[in-house]
């Protein structure tokens, strides 16, 4: 993986707590956006720990340039401010997961472990945050617009069960214990609604049912 952050002790202590995890190895630093997009087609790294606010190329149009340039690598932000603006520009830009800076070494480096899986990481306050921002602007009809999605409406009862549950926040493995079924199933059900919702990914799944108002 690439550490992203302007300030050169930030990626410092968090190469020495990542060091130290197995199954993650740090290839690569980079202190702005446009380093970042160097290291990403150098490099190819699995994930990059994109800081927000960097000099020159901050860390938003850095996530947009690599993930259309560098498929492959999955971006997860991790900032000190907990904006709005911040996680909806990171998430919107194609970024895969939103953390702050105060989330605890583990749990940090579990976030790296499932972005590299393919899954998608956005903090229960994010998650709570996006809902209050988005509910003064959804229309008051008593949630018909959902069903007049017409991707909304193409998902089976338990596919939207499942969009539910992303956006929640959970991830497979949850949603598999919620649901009482494997985890395989789980997979099947959520490339089923990724593609009823023609999105790239489960991050953005979350924010159709945000802007459908699913999860008004």
């Amino acid at each position: 993986m690439v550490l992203a952050d302007d300030q050169a002790l930030m990626r410092m202590g968090f190469r020495m707590v990542l060091d130290a995890e197995d199954g993650i190895e740090v290839i690569g630093e980079a202190s702005d956006g446009t380093a970042a997009v160097a290291q990403a087609r150098a490099l190819r790294p699995d994930v990059i720990l994109m800081d927000v606010r960097m000099p020159g190329m901050n860390g938003i149009d850095a996530t947009a340039a690599i993930t259309s340039q560098c498929p492959g690598t999955k971006i997860l932000i991790l900032t000190t401010f907990d904006l709005d603006e911040y996680a909806f520009a990171g998430l919107r830009a194609g970024a895969s997961g939103f953390l702050l800076k105060d989330t605890r070494p583990a749990e940090l480096a579990e976030a790296i472990r499932t972005v590299a899986g393919g899954e998608a990481v956005v903090s229960p306050r994010i998650t709570r945050r996006m809902l209050e921002m988005l509910a003064s602007h959804l229309p008051d009809d008593g949630g018909s617009h959902v069903a007049q999605d017409p991707r909304i409406a193409a998902l089976t009862p338990r596919e939207h069960e499942i969009l539910v549950l992303m956006a929640q926040g959970l991830s497979n493995s949850e949603i598999a214990s919620h649901l009482v079924v494997s985890a395989t199933t789980v997979k099947t059900h959520v490339g089923n609604v990724l593609a009823k919702l023609d999105v790239r990914d489960r991050v953005q799944a979350v924010i159709v049912a945000y802007e459908t108002g699913l999860m008004s």
